[in-house]
């Protein structure tokens, strides 16, 4: 079946998320208190699984490699306020890539049913992605190009991770509860979705 072309009004969604995506990256610098524990808190990963629930599997992918790609181009908008194509050779780039496939799988995992289990469970397939992806990515450039610390091994790559875990698990479920709740409330009864529908 052909994918019908998206309006004006999908592509300006798709742009709000790439705008919250660039302030989910730096939100301390906008809000220092959002730190725990010397952590500071980002909102990526929470705005990539709205981007999959709420825009569906192909808008939120796009939105997402559209971050990216603007991101490489140069534009600021990762976090710390990086940019840039020597971005791609960073340990942490592959939890950037990660933010695509998250926001395809919650997207097509909520678009096979909308009900707040599976919203539930597609923001919580989206962390463990954004995990195993990006964890895996961080061990081998460390192994493979990046300078890794002494007596690095895959076992303490995860361990760096289990720090956020909790925030991140506490944030993909609010991510899930919140995008039912304006499915609900809003999107179902708004031309974005009706157009979509249709399509």
């Amino acid at each position: 079946m052909k994918k019908a072309k998206w309006s004006a009004l999908d592509l300006t969604m798709g742009g709000l998320f790439v705008a919250m995506m660039a302030v989910g990256a730096n939100i301390t610098s906008i809000a220092p208190f959002m730190v725990i524990g010397g952590v500071p808190i980002t909102l990526q990963t929470f705005f990539a699984i709205l981007a999959g629930v709420l825009l569906g599997s192909r808008l939120g992918a796009f939105s997402m490699l559209t971050y990216m790609l603007l991101g490489l181009a140069g534009a600021p908008i990762f976090a710390q306020f990086k940019g840039g194509a020597a971005t791609l050779l960073t340990p942490t780039f592959g939890f950037i890539v990660s933010f695509i496939l998250i926001a395809y799988i919650a997207g097509k995992l909520v678009e096979m049913k909308r009900s707040f289990p599976m919203y539930i469970t597609a923001a919580l397939v989206a962390m463990v992605i954004n995990y195993v992806f990006g964890t895996n990515w961080m061990y081998a450039a460390y192994v493979l190009w990046f300078d890794a610390p002494e007596g690095f091994t895959y076992q303490m790559a995860w361990a760096w991770m289990l720090v956020p875990i909790p925030k991140d698990i506490v944030l993909s479920i609010m991510a899930g509860v919140l995008g039912q709740r304006i499915e609900i409330g809003v999107l179902s009864k708004s031309k974005f979705r009706k157009q979509n529908q249709a399509a």
